[in-house]
């Protein structure tokens, strides 16, 4: 037994005599709460074990490790993507947290995924995943949490351990003085007990399952961003090609946008062809008055 031990231990040990001694007076109201108050301020020789402990868990335990990636993809069959997606996901023992799809300029797509996947399948979904689509951007991180899930599990051990004493020393309290002290007490430590054992479950997922964000672009022609760069001809070439399908797309989306609202536009004609007839016949009253009333010398 080391240094650091003995001198807890030996704390604990006086509070369990002390506990016996409390169970032992026959109706001593001053003992009895001794004993109560002992045992709600035992926090010090509790929280030395359960740093220990939560040191030794860090050294000792599995890694926690909360893993998470983002993906920006781009496909030409989207519907089809879509659907392998969910069956990887399936296949692999993950879940959809999330989805939404949008679409872009026209009629491309545009989806938005949150995948919950196994931590041990986590890097064959990303494999895999990178097989399905273009990966346009990918980024992967890892955040350890071993500390702070260790010490979060021996504060609850301590908790259910001080609430395991304070259940005993309620079964021997004898005066209501006692009873409401003790009482106060557990419900304080259950509490703390719900709120460990909350932290653990969220810990557990988060650790348990990755997290892999994807954004699922449709395109109707992939990009090549693994290719050298060429010559300066080609990569002329490139860009007048580029710049023949951006004037594409945008004269598509007026096209697209006209005949959505061919109603507007007709309209508009119809107003336009009012005011010039309108406009046609003021001119020839005008002009009519002036040849009836010529101006006088």
């Amino acid at each position: 037994m080391n240094g650091r031990t003995f001198p807890a231990m030996a704390l604990a040990l006086m509070l369990l005599l002390a506990t016996a001694g409390c169970g032992g007076a026959a109706g001593g109201t001053s003992e009895s709460a001794a004993a109560g108050s002992s045992a709600v301020m035992d926090a010090a020789p509790e929280e030395a074990l359960s740093s220990e402990s939560a040191a030794a868990g860090a050294a000792l335990g599995e890694q926690k490790l909360i893993l998470t990636a983002r993906m920006e993809l781009e496909t030409t069959a989207f519907d089809e993507t879509a659907e392998r997606l969910a069956s990887l996901t399936a296949e692999l023992g993950g879940y959809f947290e999330s989805s939404s799809v949008d679409n872009r300029s026209g009629d491309y797509r545009w989806a938005e995924y949150t995948v919950r996947v196994p931590s041990g399948q986590y890097q064959t979904f990303l494999d895999q995943t990178g097989e399905l689509c273009n990966v346009l951007w990918s980024n992967a991180t890892q955040e350890d949490v071993s500390e702070a899930y260790y010490d979060t599990e021996g504060r609850l051990r301590t908790q259910q351990i001080k609430l395991e004493r304070l259940q005993s020393l309620l079964e021997q309290a004898e005066n209501m003085e006692d009873i409401i002290t003790i009482e106060s007490a557990i419900s304080e430590t259950e509490q703390q007990i719900d709120d460990l054992s909350g932290t653990l479950q969220h810990y557990d997922a988060l650790v348990d399952y990755a997290a892999v964000h994807l954004t699922l672009y449709e395109v109707y022609q992939l990009s090549d961003e693994t290719q050298a760069p060429g010559g300066f001809g080609q990569r002329l070439g490139a860009a007048f090609t580029g710049g023949l399908r951006s004037f594409g797309d945008v004269l598509e989306g007026l096209v697209l946008a006209a005949a959505y609202g061919w109603v507007w536009l007709v309209l508009l004609a119809a107003a336009a062809a009012v005011a010039v007839r309108q406009v046609r016949r003021r001119r020839r009253r005008d002009a009519q008055d002036q040849h009836d009333n010529p101006p006088k010398l």
